[in-house]
């Protein structure tokens, strides 16, 4: 390392250089300014208090007196508006509302009360207070008469509607009586029969006055009793008292013929009970209980409500008007008071104008001449000179001139400056050791991911090896498989033709034998189907095999439920041939009415292979993790294969109750070459190719899942192909 030398020319600076004299100082000169901007502030202070006293004593007279008289007098307004309003409420209150209403009415005229005395006690001469006071005891006088009227109000409200409901049913009661009675007895004046089980009457006798005087009278009394009811029923809804007293003779007149009826049907006997219930249907219209004189007592207290509630509103606008006076007039002396305040701030304003248009002028003389020339001028220049050294300009020296404060700052800066030069060289040589650092990191990093690429390219011309072997494989299995399923059809011929010699010799046999012979025909025949069966399956499964190995294929119409079906089970067994203790269950939930759709089956089975399969490994995995931390309990892996037909889609689900998939790998799962499975049993393809197909059949796949509860792939396929837009993003995620 190179050390700095010292520049030349000039006076080098030294950081010990001698303090300057007091009176050169650039602190002894900003005192001087301060004091004199001291003293002018001090007498701005004083001026500012004499004003400031002037205006707390307006201040104090509107705060303590005036302020205090307008919030009681606008807190007396609001309480009159409650008081007027109070026997309204009153009036209107539900019964079970009432007490709760009445102790609030009671509680705003305590109110009004503790806040009226103050006032009436400090101007009790005052012709408004002695008006309000008149008022309010009215006002009073009235809301207590109100507040006692209404639990008589209450009960003969509720009096009234069980006068209703009895006088309905003893009414009803009444008619069920006599209008059968007065059926019976047309009946038999016209026939002569009072029942059937008598002889008929003669004409005299069923035509006699005294049948035709019974007939009349039970006529009469229906038609009383109805008039009766009416009248009660009229009493009850009447809108005056004067209205109820006519309704009242006209009852008692009716009362009398309904008297008259009932002696003249009680002497013939014929309707025993009618007489007590009649005269309880009477009862209720008579007396100080019954409807008349309750509608005219109820009538009476509404009146007199009516009649307060209309007096209360004139004493409550008499009470407001009276109120708002006292307001008007707080209001103006307020006014008055804060005016007397305005004028003192203006005078003081003047006042502090003055005094500080000086220490302006004299900030203005102190700026221009010590700040401006002296300080600012300079500290410009060694701000400007910090700023060079911020941006990374170490070379150029600090000037330094004068001796005060300033010079020393400026002798300090250029000692940072040397200080400065060695840090940079040791930061130049630590960014260097830094930066080779990185780049050794980064090798290491591109190494690594060459090695997993390489390790899958390994892996995929393992699969492709794979693939030409199952191939081979396939057409080896396929000689064997035609040569059973041809000879099985051979040999149902035989069978055939064997039936027809049969039936030549048959009744030269024996009936057991005839049986054995048809038996053991029957099982031949059945052996044969079966193997013809599971020949065609083994063979489909080859030709799925081969055409697996190719890829691609043509659109064919296909059953659906079939396909998943199939491709499960070799998914299946293609994880059992690898692990002898893989287990999983099978649940097939299908769409009865799922039919065939028109798809690539090659393709199509490839992506629920792939699915199956990753399920598979899934569950598999969870159960071994289960069992290794002794918490397996009644895990069971299994796998529900689903499949909906709906309008215009086929949709497909494959899911197991593995441990789920977390976010960050749901994010990239469809990502070419992305696995969490070790590099020796995945490439990262599944996904991505299982994605392509469904989106080159015009369908997507979306995933549902929950870390460590379950994975659901869903394939929604349209029920009519058509081909997805290139470069359609696909909108399911998961593991």
């Amino acid at each position: 390392m190179t050390a700095t030398n010292p520049p030349s020319g000039g006076s080098a600076p030294t950081v010990g250089a001698q303090r300057p004299a007091v009176h050169r100082r650039i602190s002894t000169r900003i005192y001087a300014g301060f004091f004199a901007a001291v003293a002018l502030t001090i007498v701005a202070s004083v001026v500012s208090w004499l004003s400031f006293s002037s205006v707390n004593e307006n201040q104090s007279q509107v705060t303590e007196e005036r302020v205090p008289e307008l919030v009681n007098a606008f807190s007396l307004a609001e309480l009159s508006y409650a008081i007027a309003a109070a026997a309204p409420r009153i009036t209107t209150a539900p019964s079970g509302q009432f007490t709760t209403i009445s102790a609030e009415v009671t509680a705003v005229q305590q109110q009004f009360k503790e806040l009226f005395q103050p006032l009436a006690a400090a101007d009790p001469d005052n012709i408004q207070i002695q008006g309000i006071s008149a008022a309010a005891e009215e006002l009073e006088n009235n809301i207590i008469t109100v507040t006692a009227d209404m639990p008589r109000l209450y009960n003969l409200n509720h009096r009234i509607e069980l006068l209703k409901n009895e006088i309905s049913a003893l009414s009803n009661q009444t008619n069920s009586i006599v209008l059968p009675a007065l059926d019976n007895q047309l009946f038999f004046q016209i026939t002569g029969y009072r029942n059937f089980a008598t002889e008929p009457t003669d004409a005299a006798t069923r035509t006699s006055a005294g049948e035709l005087l019974l007939y009349r009278h039970l006529n009469t009394l229906q038609a009383d009793i109805a008039q009766t009811s009416e009248l009660m029923g009229s009493a009850l809804i009447a809108s005056e008292a004067g209205f109820v007293e006519p309704l009242r003779e006209n009852f008692e007149s009716t009362e009398d013929r309904i008297q008259i009826s009932l002696s003249t049907i009680a002497e013939s006997r014929m309707l025993p009970g009618l007489e007590s219930v009649v005269m309880s249907l009477l009862a209720r219209g008579s007396g100080n209980q019954g409807v008349f004189q309750v509608a005219i007592d109820r009538l009476d207290i509404i009146e007199r409500q009516d009649r307060l509630l209309a007096e209360n509103q004139s004493l409550a606008a008499g009470l407001l008007s009276e109120v708002n006076a006292i307001v008007q007039n707080a209001q103006a002396e307020a006014d008055q008071a804060a005016r007397n305040s305005a004028q003192t701030i203006d005078n003081a304003r003047v006042i502090l104008a003055v005094i500080s248009a000086i220490g302006i002028i004299g900030a203005g003389l102190i700026s221009w001449l010590l700040i401006g020339r002296v300080l600012l001028r300079r500290i410009a220049g060694l701000s400007g000179r910090m700023r060079a050294l911020a941006r990374g300009d170490l070379e150029e020296e600090v000037e330094v001139s004068g001796r005060d404060e300033i010079a020393e700052m400026a002798s300090a800066l250029e000692v940072f400056r040397r200080h400065a030069l060695e840090v940079q060289r040791l930061n130049l040589v630590e960014e260097l050791a830094q930066e080779l650092g990185q780049r050794n990191n980064e090798l290491q990093g591109v190494l690594a991911e060459l090695g997993q690429a390489q390790d899958q390219i390994v892996a995929r011309e393992k699969l492709a090896a794979l693939g030409e072997v199952t191939a081979g494989v396939a057409h080896e299995i396929r000689n064997p498989l035609n040569f059973i399923n041809n000879f099985s059809a051979a040999s149902a011929e035989l069978l055939e033709e064997l039936a027809e010699v049969y039936e030549e010799i048959e009744a030269d046999l024996s009936d057991d034998q005839q049986a054995l012979v048809a038996e053991i025909n029957q099982d031949l025949i059945d052996n044969l189907e079966r193997i013809q069966s599971h020949g065609k399956r083994a063979n489909r499964i080859v030709q799925d095999m081969l055409m697996m190995g190719r890829g691609g294929g043509d659109t064919q119409m296909t059953d659906l439920n079939d396909l998943i079906h199939e491709h499960s089970l070799l998914a299946y067994h293609s994880a059992r041939a690898q692990d002898p203790e893989f287990q999983v269950l099978l649940e097939e939930e299908f769409d009865p009415d799922m039919g065939q759709v028109e798809v690539v089956p090659q393709d199509l089975g490839r992506v629920f292979l792939n699915f199956v399969a990753n399920a598979g490994y899934a569950t598999n995995k969870k159960q071994k993790e289960l069992i290794e931390a002794g918490t397996a309990g009644d895990y069971t892996p299994t796998i529900v294969l689903k499949s909906q037909r709906t309008d215009d889609h086929a949709i497909l689900s494959v899911r197991d109750n593995g441990n789920g998939i977390p976010p960050d790998v749901a994010a990239k799962m469809f990502d070419p070459f992305f696995t969490t499975k070790p590099t020796n049993e995945g490439t990262g393809l599944g996904l991505a190719l299982s994605n392509d197909i469904i989106r080159e059949h015009g369908g997507t796949i979306t995933v549902d899942t929950e870390p460590g509860e379950f994975t659901e792939m869903v394939v929604e396929l349209p029920l009519i192909r058509a081909k997805a837009a290139p470069g359609d993003e696909n909108g399911g995620g998961g593991a």
